[in-house]
């Protein structure tokens, strides 16, 4: 009796700070919508002669999203897997934008509506993992900083990359909080959205042996749930081999893409010797600093996770291991330098190496670091995001 009284009040005090962290996060989820929604508009006026009368019809601004992986999206979630250069998506996100087309008709609604709602749930996760393992304001400044990045504008967007963090994140915080099965299942369906999601057995099984003490005789058969991981990948693959008769398609199809294996200092190498042999502001060196200079940050951010005064404590190792992992499998598979963009997408996957949002909040606590921040992110998030809606070159 007692044990079930005691297991009610944790119950209701889990739920509690859930709801707290809802309440924390939402209004900031509010005002990035409107932020987007009022640069989707005011960006309109890129695509508008000066001074004339013509004007677009609203449905303009919804079609300006649809575009790039939302289209691939869509037609995988409409009609499956039919060709090799739609394995590169994972199924995941098409699975779930499946039910909501059927009852709206519109898979590209049906995808704005599920990547938006993962976000509101990855942000509330996000805040809850940083308050429990650091402290509430360091938990808001992480929050902030993500969703001002400047290619956070892709939360909104029927990409994956909501879904994508907001798995990692719940399969984190359940590894931070010793629930392997739950970590497991959580990562197994990261898997089933991003390959990356792999790599989220490093941190679990440091965050397994760091709990255990390290030592090898406290290792039980819960440490199975690893295996959920690899499912993820495993399922995917045998579903290419009957799909499409390749066990590797999903990865065979990053040559269509003009991606092939290279050694992770490729892409950052080719990337500044085009900005050094261009114009400054010519098209191929400002897109390749749009590009660098988020991936430079990150790995700066990296650096510092485990060196100077912002390094991250033994016991929240697994952050930074996790996000070095991370950042060197992205940096692994870059854009062909005859391409001119070698770091293609850069910026946008940087969205998902959460740590380093951590780690940056840690430094923002000096008002100089987190208004400069804040102000010079904010005003390239706008930039960006008025490319994109505008069909310029920005993925």
């Amino acid at each position: 009796m007692v044990y079930g009284v005691v297991a009610d009040s944790r119950a209701r005090q889990s739920g509690s700070s859930w709801f707290q962290a809802l309440r924390q996060v939402f209004p900031l989820f509010v005002i990035m919508r409107v932020v987007v929604l009022v640069g989707t508009c005011l960006s309109m006026l890129y695509m508008s002669a000066d001074y004339s009368s013509d004007g677009k019809p609203p449905g303009v601004i919804w079609e300006a999203w649809n575009r790039l992986d939302t289209t691939a999206f869509n037609a995988i979630a409409t009609n499956g897997y039919t060709d090799l250069y739609r394995s590169a998506f994972f199924p995941l996100q098409p699975l779930l934008i499946h039910p909501f087309y059927l009852i709206m008709g519109n898979a590209f609604l049906a995808g704005l509506v599920l990547s938006n709602v993962a976000c509101l749930v990855m942000m509330v996760v996000l805040y809850r993992l940083v308050r429990e393992d650091f402290d509430a304001e360091r938990a808001e400044r992480t929050v902030l900083y993500l969703v001002i990045f400047p290619t956070a504008f892709f939360f909104a967007a029927a990409y994956n990359e909501s879904l994508f963090l907001c798995l990692a994140l719940l399969s984190f915080y359940q590894m931070r909080r010793g629930r392997w099965l739950l970590a497991g299942l959580f990562g197994f369906f990261a898997c089933l959205t991003r390959s990356a999601g792999l790599l989220l057995l490093v941190p679990f099984i440091y965050e397994y042996l760091r709990q255990r003490e390290f030592q090898v005789k406290r290792i039980h058969f819960d440490i199975g749930s690893a295996a959920l991981f690899p499912l993820g990948i495993g399922l995917f693959a045998l579903y290419c081999f009957l799909q499409l008769g390749d066990l590797l398609a999903f990865s065979h199809a990053q040559a269509l893409w003009d991606r092939h294996l290279q050694w992770p200092w490729y892409g950052m190498g080719n990337s500044i010797s085009i900005i050094l042999r261009s114009n400054l502001l010519s098209f191929y060196s400002l897109r390749n600093l749009t590009d660098l200079i988020p991936a430079l940050l990150v790995l700066v951010l990296l650096v510092l996770s485990f060196a100077g005064p912002w390094r991250l404590p033994r016991s929240h190792w697994s952050y930074g291991l996790y996000a070095i992992a991370l950042y060197v499998f992205i940096q692994l598979v870059p854009v062909d330098a005859s391409r001119q963009i070698p770091l293609q997408s850069m910026g946008r996957l940087m969205l998902e190496i959460f740590p380093a949002f951590i780690v940056l909040a840690g430094i923002g606590k000096h008002r100089i670091v987190h208004w400069g921040y804040v102000l010079i992110s904010g005003q390239v998030f706008f930039f960006l995001l008025s490319q994109f809606v505008t069909q310029r070159w920005m993925v």
